[in-house]
């Protein structure tokens, strides 16, 4: 396994493991009614939401780093394509 590779899977995993930490703390301050619950949830949520765009932040990184030129592209055209996707959900959700 090269090191693109180490370091995208300790990316996705330390997401994946914020997001549970957040939403399982946030979820028992919820049973127990105590403040600060729904802060946690969405923390929890926006974590595991930014886990892939983080994942695709370092892939062009990595792939600069070693000049492939065409991954760096294509993986930046995916970058562009899950922000366009996020804005247009904004926009037609009338929050933006």
């Amino acid at each position: 396994m090269n090191r693109l590779e180490r370091t995208i899977g300790a990316v996705l995993r330390a997401g994946v493991i914020a997001s549970s930490l957040a939403l399982a703390v946030g979820l028992l301050l919820q049973f127990m009614n105590a403040p600060g619950a729904q802060v946690l949830l969405h923390a929890g949520i926006l974590t595991l939401l930014a886990t892939p765009v983080a994942r695709v932040i370092v892939s062009i990184v990595g792939y600069i780093r070693v000049r492939d030129w065409t991954f760096s592209t294509l993986t930046a055209i995916v970058l562009l394509e899950l922000l366009a996707s996020a804005v247009a959900a904004l926009v037609f959700n009338k929050r933006l």
